[in-house]
């Protein structure tokens, strides 16, 4: 077992990502190339795209206009020319930590690439195409090579650098080979024809290929061991909210199967008594119902009430709230979340006014602003949260401001807030990988990992939650906690799931302050500055705290 091109480390993270697009797949990759915490192999399916690298020769081998075929044109930092990515193709893209040539030297690249080409022809060779092989002078894997017959398989472009790995490998499972064939010279290859393992003759599914690669990824590059972590398999338009779809307000998606899908079947009855641990002490004293008479004066929205909000006595007698911009209905229909899911009204231009004004009533230094998704604009919002945060901005430049937002659906629209630069950008994760489906079926995993990259990358300090309880299991939570840190961020929250009402998804399990008190010390352990973890923690929870871990710069939040 050839390993040595390989820094040794105990396992692979080896996360099955569904269909991202090129963008957001990027993103995460770039993070977690900078930031190098990772031992990750990400596998993931594109939509339609074309990419090419700096010595691309785009006049030879492009024989198209990318949009009139319905694909992404995307210019990549790698070695290679253009290639294509689509559905029924299984992309890996390794983030490792290389071996050196020698003491204190650079990577051994070549020995890298040999070993990504190895990982793909034992896959290969598994699944009955003991012909899967090199091809003397081009990179990637072929079939009959060296004869008449070779034809290429797998496209292998990587870049490497500070001993960092970097995009990967692309392997035609049911690929449509008419975007290589009609539309590309795909990677500047003229001479030898493509091929799939479907036109091999062999029926096998994604998952199937999945299944036997990651084996053989492990025995390379972890040892032999590998923490591995999907989400659902099965992800259609079906899955996601009418505004989702572009269709308009609808009825709710139905979760609860989905759930049993990924393998959780334990429920705890709505009307079972909570553990004395996650029972909120409520004391609405003056302080908590001046603070109410000043909201309804300015007829503003906070989470705080609308989420139902465990925490409301205790961070409203602290003088602190967060306010729920946007309206108080959400264009998504999440299992655990109370907040409304009727149409939307129009953004009301006056309420950034009105927030800055109740910030300067209520003497807050510190801000956290958060909204519903808003799916039905163009900007996804974001223009409005960036008008907040200036309004605010104008009344002292001081105040310090947290904005906890949505995906934005992976548009650029994001970069309107981020070039404002809130003091913390966060953005909540929610639940484990493998539960994204039933949990928040118009959100994805990889998603949220490319926006938090994104805000990372930006410059920004970043902070992300989940809600435990609802069947994901303890190794399951560090694991994300794993990526998340993998991709730079600062600040974790995680707290207990209270369900609602009776048709929002039921608890699975009531986690011990113990196990909170474990996350906290895995997370802190894998480089994230701070996790805020307790049964009644919540995204804005102790966030003064959370802030003033995480910056250079004490941050105080509350009355001055």
């Amino acid at each position: 077992m050839a390993t040595d091109a390989v820094h040794q480390w105990p396992a692979l993270d080896v996360r099955w990502l569904g269909r991202v697009s090129y963008g957001e797949a990027l993103a995460i990759q770039e993070a977690m190339f900078r930031v190098g915490r990772s031992h990750h192999l990400l596998l993931l399916e594109h939509p339609h795209v074309f990419t090419y690298g700096p010595s691309a020769d785009l006049s030879a081998n492009l024989k198209c206009v990318p949009s009139e075929v319905g694909a992404d044109f995307v210019a990549v930092n790698r070695g290679g020319d253009i290639t294509y990515h689509g559905p029924g193709q299984l992309v890996g893209y390794p983030l490792l930590t290389l071996a050196p040539k020698g003491p204190n030297g650079p990577a051994d690249s070549v020995a890298y690439v040999c070993s990504v080409e190895q990982v793909l022809i034992d896959t290969l060779r598994d699944l009955g195409l003991d012909n899967a092989g090199r091809q003397q002078g081009y990179p990637g894997v072929w079939l009959d090579a060296g004869t008449e017959r070779a034809r290429k398989i797998a496209a292998i472009g990587v870049r490497v650098g500070r001993r960092r790995s970097m995009h990967g490998f692309a392997l035609n499972v049911t690929t449509d080979l008419t975007f290589m064939r009609d539309h590309i010279v795909p990677c500047g290859i003229a001479e030898f024809p493509v091929t799939s393992i479907a036109e091999e003759g062999i029926d096998v599914d994604m998952q199937a290929v999945v299944d036997a690669l990651v084996v053989h990824a492990a025995k390379r590059w972890g040892g032999g061991a590998m923490r591995r972590a999907d989400v659902a398999w099965r992800h259609t338009p079906d899955d996601l909210s009418a505004f989702s779809r572009g269709e308009g307000a609808g009825e709710p998606v139905r979760l609860m199967s989905r759930l049993a899908r990924a393998g959780v079947t334990d429920a705890i009855e709505l009307s079972e008594r909570k553990p004395d641990w996650i029972r909120p002490h409520v004391n609405h004293g003056e302080t908590v119902m001046s603070l109410k008479r000043t909201l309804r004066d300015l007829q503003l929205v906070t989470v705080c009430e609308e989420a139902g909000c465990p925490n409301l006595s205790e961070c409203w007698n602290d003088g602190t709230a967060t306010f729920m911009v946007l309206g108080e209905r959400c264009t998504r229909a999440c299992g655990f979340c109370l907040v409304d899911t009727r149409k939307p009204t129009e953004p009301d231009i006056d309420e950034p006014r009105r927030v800055a004004d109740a910030v300067r009533r209520m003497g807050l230094s510190y801000v956290v602003l958060t909204m519903v998704a808003r799916d039905d604009l163009d900007d996804g919002g974001m223009g409005h949260v960036t008008d907040c945060v200036r309004a605010i901005r104008a009344v002292d430049p001081t105040i310090q401001v947290e904005t906890l937002i949505s995906d934005v659906r992976g548009t650029r629209s994001l970069d309107v807030l981020l070039d404002e630069r809130p003091d913390i950008l966060n953005h909540n994760i929610e639940t484990v990988a493998c539960l994204q489906r039933a949990v928040r079926p118009s959100a994805g995993y990889a998603r949220s990992l490319s926006v938090l990259a994104r805000a990372k990358a930006a410059g920004l300090t970043t902070k992300s939650g989940l809600i435990v309880g609802m069947g994901e299991t303890d190794a399951e939570v560090i694991d994300t906690l794993r990526d998340l840190a993998a991709v730079g961020v600062d600040i974790v929250t995680i707290g207990q799931y209270l369900r609602p009402t009776s048709h929002h998804l039921p608890v699975s399990r009531w986690v011990h302050p113990d196990t909170f008190d474990m996350y906290k010390r895995a997370g802190e352990d894998l480089g994230i500055s701070h996790v805020e973890a307790s049964p009644l923690t919540r995204s804005s929870y102790h966030a003064k705290d959370a802030a003033a871990h995480a910056a250079p710069v004490a941050v105080t939040i509350g009355a001055r």
